[in-house]
């Protein structure tokens, strides 16, 4: 099965020549229904909040955004119930130097970068792909089982340690695929 990440700000002509005779498929927020769905903004609801029983967000994206502490700025537990895919990043010079990601709602525990991505965003995107996806995680198999497939994303990083650049969450996807899902210990909170 090949299985390959290119970027969403190439043109399509030059993906098709880099990879001629694959299924080239938009795994954006702009791609078409149903890939639109596999974009961690999308609000596919119920997705839950690590060490946080009883809550929930509606995207993968809103969560991440809403456990980020900065300098100045805790969490924003209201980034879990947006629904338009659009509003969702927090940043923002007033705010200040992000300081990492709370490990669910009153913990005392800061996730680091790479300890948050393994401890909040990978197990939130898994959980979607395995609850919210698996009917169009299956049409992917097909179409790849076929020939290659091509999911676009704005970011490549396939590389889940590489902290230089964001993760492509289409890579994500490509490992979900093969059954190569990236695993390391989180610190316990």
């Amino acid at each position: 099965m090949i299985v390959a990440v290119e970027s969403r700000r190439k043109k399509l002509a030059s993906v098709e020549k880099l990879w001629p005779d694959s299924t080239v498929i938009d795994v954006t927020s702009k791609g078409a229904e149903p890939w639109v769905r596999f974009s961690p903004f999308y609000p596919h609801g119920d997705i839950p909040i690590p060490n946080t029983p009883a809550q929930t967000s509606q995207s993968v994206e809103g969560l991440w955004q809403g456990l980020k502490v900065f300098e100045r700025e805790d969490i924003e537990p209201r980034k879990w119930g947006i629904t338009s895919m659009a509003g969702i990043k927090r940043g923002g010079k007033s705010r200040g130097a992000v300081r990492g990601h709370r490990f669910g709602v009153g913990s005392d525990t800061l996730l680091g970068y790479l300890d948050a991505r393994f401890g909040i965003y990978l197990p939130a995107y898994k959980w979607v792909l395995e609850r919210r996806l698996v009917s169009e995680v299956e049409q992917l198999r097909r179409l790849a089982a076929n020939k290659p497939l091509v999911l676009l994303d704005y970011e490549t990083n396939a590389d889940v340690e590489d902290v230089s650049s964001p993760l492509s969450h289409a890579a994500l996807v490509a490992y979900h695929l093969r059954g190569t899902w990236p695993t390391r210990t989180v610190p316990a909170a």
